[in-house]
């Protein structure tokens, strides 16, 4: 399966593109980047069903943590507007931008805000700060400082961006999949499976579905991803049918050969009626008021370098995978799609259901062929009917989905090979950046510890004129965001 188009439009390619079909084909410039409607639909069907966990697991996050007020989200309106908000900005990202990456609730600022914010803060207060987050994105990226900082980063910086989310999104999967847990530990702090061995089941089904894509997607099968995925819940149904193995987490305790987020069994019943009370329950100055000014604009300087370089970092790698970026990194609409992400995090605050963001599992569309805003369309649309259809997504099981995470970032690692590693100034930069954002679990860490370095090596090896202002000023941000426990203790005393 190719990775990338015969005719991208981010590429410096001299021959002259196909001429488009029809107003829609040349709208979403389908045929122009080698796609077809077709490749979209299916790429995008692909996007939905490796994200659709977020629906289950984002209410999961937040409604389990209550707020300095004693006061807790509950599940199904959680859900719901998860699947509402993933649903608007995906369609919205893809008419505006007409790049095929999908939105949902970001995993690292939903768990911030449940483990370090509603602590200080009630929920309503807690997603004012979120929607803040977002006007000051948007504001960033409409005068065009996000895209200057977004051109201040050097390629091998934004091509380690790409390899090291591909390590991560791996490492997702893995960590879905039960393949790796934790030891519980010091050294090791990580292992295979329960004691060292593939011991449960639905780690044996992710192993099965792993192989079973990836032989499909060596032989180039159209659609050997979906294949997978949907040969995998088969698989999965069957077992669980047979079996009755269960979820992780019971009433009577943990269940340690049990499935991870959801049960892949047939629903009892197929549709369910949203509750979308949440949308506009926020309190948008509420936080200044209880904590302080000092205190509550630290929790937002969080959110928005979180926010802000997760995003940059991830449509860098999806544009690169997709074939969209240029010799720079740049790729089409960018101003546009830097504007979208922030509106995403004002969506997501407005409704409570986190900022919403760009999606690494897009790699998962990408890689079965989407390449165009079409994908995110349909992608869109099914999170649209998520809302009803709640039952039905619940189907496919975390170890299936986590099989076609570790195959996109097989193929997002590919692009470690463009790097020119002959200059260790170059290399230990892109060396932090990769294997960070694994490591710490974070997009966001990875990129600053490959800024910081590079500003520091670079600078001190006779490469300072060839660093951006810009960067040295971001690097200094990333600094205060490394050390932001100690400065938010001083600020508290």
């Amino acid at each position: 399966m190719s990775t990338a188009p015969s005719s991208g439009t981010g590429t410096t390619d001299a021959v002259e593109p196909p001429e488009a079909r029809n107003g829609f084909d040349r709208f979403f410039e389908i045929t122009r980047r080698g796609s077809t409607v077709g490749t979209e639909v299916r790429g995008g069907l692909v996007t939905f069903v490796t994200m659709a966990y977020i629906v289950i697991l984002n209410p999961i996050i937040l409604s389990s943590t209550t707020d300095v007020a004693g006061n807790s989200l509950a599940f199904p309106q959680v859900a719901a507007v998860t699947a509402l908000t993933a649903g608007v900005m995906t369609v919205l990202f893809g008419l505006v931008t007409r790049l095929p990456f999908a939105f949902a609730a970001g995993l690292g600022i939903n768990s911030f805000l449940a483990v370090s914010v509603v602590g200080q803060l009630t929920w309503p207060e807690a997603m004012g700060l979120v929607v803040i987050n977002g006007l000051i994105i948007v504001l960033l990226a409409a005068t065009g400082l996000r895209r200057m900082i977004f051109n201040a980063v050097p390629i091998q910086l934004k091509l380690a961006i790409t390899v090291g989310i591909g390590l991560f999104i791996a490492f997702i999967g893995f960590v879905d999949a039960g393949f790796v847990t934790s030891t519980g530990t010091g050294s090791p702090p990580v292992g295979l499976g329960i004691n060292g061995s593939v011991a449960t089941v639905p780690t044996l089904v992710f192993v099965i579905t792993l192989l079973l894509t990836g032989v499909l997607v060596a032989r180039k099968v159209k659609g050997g991803i979906l294949i997978g995925l949907v040969s995998g819940t088969v698989i999965a149904l069957v077992v669980e049918a047979i079996w009755h193995i269960g979820p992780k987490l019971t009433d009577k305790g943990v269940n340690p050969g049990g499935w991870g987020l959801t049960v892949p069994q047939l629903p009892t019943s197929l549709v369910s009626i949203p509750d979308l009370s949440l949308v506009g329950n926020v309190d948008l100055f509420g936080a200044f008021a209880r904590i302080g000014v000092l205190a509550a604009l630290m929790l937002v300087f969080t959110l928005v370098f979180t926010n802000f370089f997760d995003a940059m970092g991830t449509m860098t790698g999806l544009s690169k995978e997709a074939g969209l970026a240029d010799e720079k990194g740049d790729f089409p609409r960018i101003k546009s799609a830097l504007i979208v992400e922030g509106v995403g995090a004002v969506a997501g605050g407005y409704a409570s259901a986190s900022s919403n963001t760009v999606f690494i599992e897009s790699g998962a569309g990408i890689g079965e062929g989407a390449r165009t805003g079409f994908a995110n369309v349909v992608t869109g649309v099914l999170f649209l009917a998520a809302m009803f259809f709640t039952p039905i997504v619940s189907i496919v099981p975390s170890e299936v989905a986590a099989a076609a995470l570790v195959i996109v970032g097989a193929l997002m690692m590919s692009q470690i090979r463009f790097i020119d590693f002959s200059e260790f100034s170059v290399l230990l930069p892109v060396f932090l950046a990769i294997t960070v954002m694994p490591l710490t679990y974070s997009i966001a860490n990875g990129i600053g510890a490959g800024f910081i370095s590079w500003v520091v090596i670079r600078s001190l090896s006779g490469k300072a004129k060839e660093i951006s202002p810009l960067l040295w000023i971001v690097a200094a941000g990333f600094l205060i965001y490394f050390a932001r426990g100690p400065v938010e203790t001083l600020l508290g005393g």
